[in-house]
């Protein structure tokens, strides 16, 4: 029995496996399928707003797993499933990649050509609130071209944060605290 091309074995099997891993609580971000040899390699990449665990991965696998058993005749062989999380090297694509990358500094392109490094504050269906050089900006995600994670290892500065909370008509939970603190005494 001959197996469907690549693309569409992915085509079938998108719905059920997302439908797996949306019972666990989690976003199916990627499917791929290919060929390793005389076996096929699923991999399953993952999200969640509270980020992916180990024990998510091996829940997540076997859910997985059974739901390919179970379209066996899709794959039309043995395979090997390998479930991830993104890496940080991700493209944010997506409204919920935004929200996930709160706080985070960002490498964004823009569709003119402008590049920036931005802080990503709030973030909605429509665009994303940034700060970069000290000033707030509205993106909007058409006019985002690339947008990848910048790994930090430090703590982002506090006055970002707060002007980043004040932007989305939070307030600050530092600020909060210390004028509590001392109008309290």
């Amino acid at each position: 029995m001959s197996s469907p091309p690549r693309g569409e074995i992915t085509a079938q099997l998108e719905p059920v496996v997302a439908e797996a891993v949306a019972r666990t609580g989690f976003d199916l971000e990627e499917l791929g399928v290919q060929q390793a040899g005389r076996r096929r390699l699923v991999k399953v990449v993952i999200d969640s707003d509270e980020g992916v665990g180990l024990d998510d991965i091996s829940e997540i696998s076997r859910e997985v797993s059974k739901v390919l058993d179970e379209h066996e005749h899709v794959l039309a062989g043995s395979y090997t499933l390998e479930v991830t999380s993104p890496g940080v090297d991700r493209p944010l694509t997506r409204p919920r990649h935004w929200r996930r990358a709160r706080y985070r500094l960002v490498k964004i392109r823009l569709a003119g050509g402008e590049q920036l490094v931005a802080r990503a504050g709030e973030a909605d269906d429509d665009g994303v609130t940034v700060l970069a050089g000290g000033e707030l900006r509205r993106l909007s995600y058409r006019d985002v071209e690339r947008a990848v994670v910048e790994v930090e290892f430090q703590q982002p500065p506090a006055e970002d944060l707060v002007k980043l909370e004040r932007a989305a008509g939070g307030v600050s939970q530092a600020g909060d605290d210390r004028e509590d603190t001392e109008e309290s005494r």
